[in-house]
């Protein structure tokens, strides 16, 4: 059996994946802030699927918290066969109305926290032979809003390039941008919902089945819906001058109110 190390596991795109791979029989480690949940989690996935799930409590705002999970991914005799970097949250707020200590939290977990676990679980991988590696960025990564967008950019930017790089070795990266899915997310950020429209909202457990689909096929970069992926076809010949007007009024349309 094959083990599966997933962050931010206890609700939204991460449950769904840990949902999906421990029903495919796969062993986990749930990575989490909130331990009680976890263990409820952990609990409820062994009793049901029969597998073995590991807790670990870690902050991935802070340096011990990335530590610790770093080291769960060098242990030779316990390797992770598959990491997800999902956990994340988003600001409300435009540019200069978030608190600079919210960004610089956010950039820790959307780019150091991926950074340094992507770099620790591929360094035993690529040793071994065999791997994979999902980062869930965004479709907010192909359109210019604000700092979210930009962390996300980064995450599919980064794992794009590291695939490359990594091509040959047995190791997969690949890029996850989901459009909107019904998560915890966005009552997390105090962003209300209601104003977006139903056709926008995707379902996280046939999101995470088209993920692990597109990985096995080798792609390093996933965005796992049709009416998603035309809508980024769009933003591609698009004006980058025009698609920022067009996002930042999207954006008071159909986002936080």
């Amino acid at each position: 059996m094959t083990t599966a190390l997933i962050t931010g596991s206890t609700a939204g795109i991460g449950a769904a994946f840990a949902r999906r791979l421990a029903g495919d029989g796969h062993n986990l480690v749930l990575v989490a802030r909130d331990t009680k949940r976890l263990q409820e989690q952990a609990t409820e996935l062994h009793d049901r699927h029969g597998i073995e799930a590991e807790v670990l409590t870690a902050d991935l705002s802070t340096d011990k918290g990335i530590e610790l999970v770093e080291e769960r991914l060098s242990r030779p005799r316990e390797p992770v066969d598959l990491l997800i970097n999902n956990a994340g949250f988003g600001n409300k707020g435009r540019y200069l109305d978030v608190p600079m200590s919210d960004e610089l939290t956010m950039l820790k977990v959307h780019c150091e926290a991926v950074l340094r676990l992507t770099s620790a679980a591929v360094k035993s991988m690529r040793e071994r032979g065999r791997g994979g590696v999902v980062n869930v960025a965004s479709v907010a990564a192909f359109v210019p809003r604000g700092t979210y967008g930009a962390s996300k950019a980064w995450i599919a930017q980064f794992t794009q390039g590291a695939a490359k790089d990594l091509a040959g070795s047995g190791v997969r990266l690949m890029a996850l941008c989901p459009g909107l899915v019904r998560t915890e997310f966005h009552e997390r950020a105090g962003m209300g919902t209601s104003n977006i429209p139903k056709w926008m909202w995707l379902d996280a457990d046939k999101l995470v089945a088209a993920a692990l689909s597109d990985l096995a096929r080798g792609k390093s970069l996933s965005i796992p819906d049709p009416r998603y992926k035309a809508l980024m076809g769009v933003a591609k010949v698009t004006p980058r001058s025009l698609l920022g007007g067009i996002t930042s009024r999207t954006g008071r349309k159909y986002g936080p109110r």
